[in-house]
């Protein structure tokens, strides 16, 4: 599998507030044998997670998914998803400014738990993939390569986000309005342009999660765009008068080919960045019939919005749970150079003539990209 499938997945005409739209994703009928509910964690979400020997991913971490494929579907969908502050039973509220936070210590992104569940970090999970991105550094004591980057590699990487929270009318938008019968997802755009996927596989499940998606994690762009972006136009159908419209049976259909052609335009013109792009997948854990997933673009130059993200997929390969991020510019700039790096085993020579550059502009875009660290500094 190399793209996103979102069979049995249908767009509803979508749902503007400012800059924000939201389209919801329907389904004909719910994923069997697979539901996801969501465990909330003390305190204000700060987390370190062992991802490995010596190694840690810190981040802001609000709460994690747990997915149950027992078969049944019906017995835990809403444990452990009330949206609380901490010490009451009101709605969460935004964490404080402050970072001198409780830490929450989580072993593993994906750990099994008792029974059929496995509790995953939603979007971490697909983070901690593009971090760790040709971590290791050089395997080759080229000259142009420090000595911290030989031994330690890319160690440690970070990059920016937003919250939720902070995404200009996102929070209004997703309590302006209702959830549709059947949605089991939703793409948010801003300023029409795509800023993340969700989906999941019930609607029950949906339902109790969709208050989740202002404590996820937003790409720089996202954020520009709430902020500065004007509002955008709303979805309306128009159906023309004639003599093919006498009956309300005659209008409804109608109405019902303007919907489709909507969905028909959204998959395609709207998430069709999502859609068409062929990506790299690694699997993380596999739960009887279902795989949980995450997933890399190819980091092309000028190639419109990439996304990362991860994903749940039964034996067919279709989508039963999806969450991605947008990357901005200068992160899909630092994924480029870093595959390109990799792919000449960190050889500058051979990466600068692959890029159809030299030598000289390589080790300048390296520094931009904010590794400068991984060179050698000369005259010392």
């Amino acid at each position: 599998m190399t793209r996103l499938e979102l069979a049995g997945l249908t767009a509803r005409p979508s749902q503007v507030w400012g800059g924000i739209r939201l389209v919801p994703l329907v389904r004909e009928r719910p994923v069997e044998g697979l539901r996801l509910h969501r465990e909330v964690y003390e305190g204000y979400g700060a987390g370190t997670v062992e991802v490995g020997p010596r190694t840690h991913y810190t981040s802001y971490i609000p709460h994690g998914f747990v997915a149950d494929w027992d078969g049944e579907g019906t017995s835990s969908a809403a444990y452990g998803t009330q949206l609380a502050a901490r010490g009451g039973s009101g709605p969460a509220s935004a964490p404080p400014r402050t970072l001198a936070l409780p830490r929450h210590r989580h072993h593993r992104l994906a750990k099994r738990q008792a029974g059929n569940r496995l509790r995953f970090l939603p979007l971490h999970l697909a983070m901690e993939g593009y971090l760790a991105l040709h971590f290791g550094g050089p395997s080759t004591a080229w000259e142009e390569w420090s000595r911290e980057a030989l031994r330690n590699g890319l160690s440690p990487r970070e990059e920016d986000t937003y919250l939720g929270w902070s995404v200009r009318g996102l929070g209004d938008a997703l309590r302006a309005f209702e959830i549709h019968p059947g949605q089991c997802g939703v793409m948010v755009y801003t300023a029409d342009a795509l800023a993340a996927a969700f989906v999941v596989p019930h609607p029950d499940d949906y339902r109790l999660l969709h208050p989740s998606l202002v404590q996820d994690l937003y790409g720089e762009l996202v954020h520009q765009y709430a902020t500065y972006g004007a509002p955008v136009p709303d979805f309306g159908a128009r159906i023309a008068d004639g003599p093919g419209m006498r009956t309300l049976a005659e209008l409804r259909a109608a109405a019902l080919r303007q919907e489709r052609e909507w969905s028909e335009a959204h998959d395609t013109l709207f998430a069709g960045e999502l859609l068409t792009t062929s990506y790299g997948f690694e699997r993380v854990y596999r739960m009887g019939s279902f795989t949980l997933s995450r997933f890399l673009p190819p980091f092309l130059r000028n190639g419109g919005g990439q996304h990362i993200g991860e994903t749940i997929t039964d034996h067919k390969g279709r989508v039963a749970y999806l969450k991605t991020f947008r990357l901005s510019e200068a992160q899909i700039r630092r994924g480029h150079l870093l595959q390109r790096l990799a792919d000449a085993d960190w050889e500058v020579s051979r990466a600068a003539g692959a890029l159809g550059t030299s030598q000289g502009e390589l080790l300048r875009r390296i520094r931009a990209a904010g590794f400068e660290f991984l060179l050698r500094v000369r005259g010392r």
